[in-house]
């Protein structure tokens, strides 16, 4: 009996953001709502982070809702029709339903038809990880178009009372619509885990365990920061320039170092280890936006482009990282 061969498959040659939408949440945050229950200070909060405010999510603004309004911006910037797209990705950690998927709920709404659809849990590296699985499956002919969401809740998740962690983190959503391209806009990504140092930003409590409490709680997000912040700022510096070089490309030729939006003094001392020229242009949303872990790359790239910084067919590093701990880094054509 002879053995007959499956069938390949291919897809398009090179993949490409063809589009960009964000969605912010209407209730801004100054830092001095937030000192009284840490004690601490504006001054001290912005010479530690960088942040002088945040966006809170209200009830009405859930995980779906924020992912469903990026979308529809990202979908009509890009001039496709939901019914295009193919493959839905969500990237978050703070959709509290175990299952289904947020990402299925999301398609739905938009009207999408059919695609496949998933979340990606890694955190503050989820939404770069989505990129690069979406492009790979454009590249591979398993998808078409596919839609990228990096939102998050981390609102649901604080201690208001937790200095280290209270001031940090907002809420927020950014989308990309990843599809063909006759010239490649999506760079080879760097990406990995240390698992041994999984304990530095992690949920407090095991679910279980406080679902049996006799008070039961959200589980808290707390982070060890100064270890984190040690690792972030030298590691992640040499996997961006790692991710440049895949790229076939030097520093000289970026335009733009959109980096996950953790703290600006991590932000300062990357750029400062991959010795970026003068004219590369740097994000900053942390300023206004507060970490919003796998929402903070698509929040970040937006504000440059509506702020004049980012022009189409620009060169960007991006390098995300966080919780697991996961990272990764590719450098992308702005759309």
């Amino acid at each position: 009996m002879s053995a007959r061969p499956l069938a390949a498959q291919t897809g398009a040659a090179h993949a490409a953001i063809l589009g960009l939408g964000a969605y912010r949440p209407a209730r801004v945050v100054p830092n001095a709502e937030v000192v009284e229950a840490i004690d601490s200070s504006d001054e001290w909060i912005q010479q530690r982070s960088g942040i002088k405010e945040r966006r809170f999510a209200s009830p009405e603004e859930t995980v779906q809702m924020m992912s469903v309004a990026a979308s529809r911006r990202a979908l009509e910037h890009a001039g496709i029709d939901p019914r295009q797209v193919d493959g839905v990705i969500v990237a978050t950690v703070s959709h509290f339903m175990q299952l289904p998927a947020v990402a299925p709920l999301v398609a739905t709404e938009l009207g999408c038809e059919q695609p496949v659809a998933f979340d990606v849990s890694a955190a503050c590296a989820g939404f770069c990880h989505g990129v690069a699985l979406a492009a790979d499956m454009v590249r591979a002919g398993s998808a078409r178009h596919v839609l990228v969401v990096g939102v998050e809740r981390l609102t649901d998740m604080l201690d208001r009372t937790d200095r280290g962690t209270a001031f940090i983190f907002g809420d927020g959503a950014g989308a990309v619509v990843v599809g063909p391209s006759e010239t490649p806009g999506i760079g080879p990504v760097v990406w990995g885990s240390d698992g041994e140092q999984y304990d530095l930003i992690r949920s407090r409590d095991d679910w279980r365990d406080v679902m049996a409490a006799e008070t039961p709680v959200t589980p808290h997000l707390v982070m060890q920061g100064s270890a984190v912040f040690r690792w972030a700022s030298f590691t992640m510096a040499k996997i961006g320039l790692q991710a440049i070089d895949r790229a076939g490309l030097t520093v000289d030729d970026l335009d733009l170092f959109v980096p996950h939006q953790a703290n600006m003094r991590i932000t300062d001392a990357m750029a400062r280890a991959m010795k970026l020229p003068a004219g590369v242009r740097i994000a900053r949303d942390i300023a206004e936006q507060g970490n919003t872990s796998a929402a903070s790359i698509p929040l970040a790239l937006q504000r440059m482009v509506d702020d004049g910084e980012a022009r189409s067919g620009d060169r960007a590093l991006l390098i995300a990282f966080g919780a697991g701990l996961a990272y990764a880094a590719q450098v992308v054509v702005v759309p």
